[in-house]
């Protein structure tokens, strides 16, 4: 009998973690993003962007709870190393947009990364498919980020 999401090996249950992490640091790096950038139609993509990465988290967290494991509830020292540099850039100026989308977009690269990590680990797993969905939508969010970048260089 295959195993169920109930069933997920120990590294695919870390990689999930890793995931909820990745996503919650995204999250935030995004509302930072959106509170710095006075462009108000980049503001409102990274408005959107920033729940869907929580809900993605908090979908991941179901998983890792239900193979009775604590579930990460915090991001990365990395990500909170990204958004402090945020902060500390200031507020953003009309002309400084594409260095903010810049930033984003490397953020962006990292958790497309991540995923993309995830689904070659656990190839196979019962949980592909919902990896699969996020990382379709991650993309997607990266790739909208991106062209902005690329129409304010």
């Amino acid at each position: 009998m295959l195993p169920t999401v109930d069933e997920l090996s120990e590294n695919t249950v870390q990689r999930l973690q890793d995931l909820i992490a990745v996503n919650l640091d995204s999250s935030r790096g995004l509302e930072t993003a959106a509170e710095k950038i006075e462009n108000p139609r980049i503001a409102a993509v990274f408005r959107t962007l920033a729940p869907e990465r929580r809900q993605f988290a908090a979908e991941l967290q179901k998983y890792v709870r239900s193979n009775h494991t604590k579930p990460s509830d915090s991001g990365s020292i990395k990500g909170t190393l990204h958004r402090w540099w945020l902060n500390l850039h200031g507020t953003v100026r009309a002309g400084e947009e594409h260095a903010v989308l810049s930033d984003a977009e490397a953020g962006e690269d990292a958790i497309k990364h991540k995923y993309e990590e995830v689904l070659k680990d656990t190839s196979g797993s019962p949980i592909q498919s919902v990896l699969n969905e996020q990382y379709q939508r991650v993309k997607a969010g990266h790739d909208t980020i991106r062209d902005l970048r690329d129409m304010t260089a």
